[in-house]
């Protein structure tokens, strides 16, 4: 194709909600006041926006972070314009959140959110001291849109599941994960995995959110 044609293939998308895609691992963000983003996700800005840190909790989040490594520090993107966030070529799904409603995000997978939309860092204590990916998670309530990275596309399973925690991506606010250890996979595969240990969703009606790719942990 010529280099017209590629400009006008390759532009960016006209109109469309606050959180649109513009392709499978790129998301455009119609910034009018505020947006919480993952920090070091923004590629590219259009207008006037300004970028500010964050860590949930004050004091309490920002401790958090230092003490379990977990990859969920934020940065405000305040102004008006256009944001464009990419997080390593992984692709991007966008959801929006009803008032009210729930999910629960692994640090490293979490993208942006709208500043509306309620958020904190918590400890999933019915594994603490496990050594799973899913301990440390960003709690996002609603209404308001949430986009969430995945490596390649995501599978959505209806609880009650066991999952592996290097795969598991998210869950419904209604569920909360024990863990599971099977002592006898321990004896062949020779290490620790997701086979040996896994999140057991036991309560009916929730859902769960796994990629097929084994994340070792969050970035540091």
């Amino acid at each position: 194709m010529d280099l017209d044609e590629f400009k006008t293939r390759n532009a960016p998308k006209e109109g469309g909600d606050v959180f649109q895609l513009e392709n499978s691992k790129l998301l455009d963000v119609n910034v009018n006041g505020s947006v919480m983003a993952k920090a070091g996700s923004m590629i590219a800005y259009e207008g006037d926006i300004s970028f500010e840190q964050k860590s949930s909790g004050g004091l309490t989040g920002m401790l958090k972070k230092k003490a379990t490594g977990e990859g969920s520090t934020m940065m405000k993107a305040s102004g008006n314009g256009q944001l464009f966030l990419a997080d390593e070529g992984k692709n991007v799904q966008v959801i929006e959140l009803d008032p009210g409603e729930e999910i629960s995000v692994n640090g490293n997978d979490v993208l942006a959110f709208e500043d509306r939309v309620e958020w904190d860092i918590k400890t999933i204590s019915s594994i603490s001291g496990a050594s799973a990916g899913g301990m440390f998670n960003v709690f996002l309530k609603g209404p308001g849109f949430v986009a969430i990275t995945t490596h390649g596309d995501p599978l959505v399973l209806e609880t009650p599941v066991r999952t592996d925690p290097q795969a598991t991506v998210a869950w419904s606010g209604n569920v909360s994960p024990g863990s599971h250890r099977d002592m006898n996979l321990k004896s062949f595969i020779g290490k620790t995995s997701g086979e040996t240990f896994q999140l057991d969703f036991g309560q009916p009606g929730g859902w769960v959110i796994v990629q097929p790719y084994e994340e070792v942990g969050p970035e540091q």
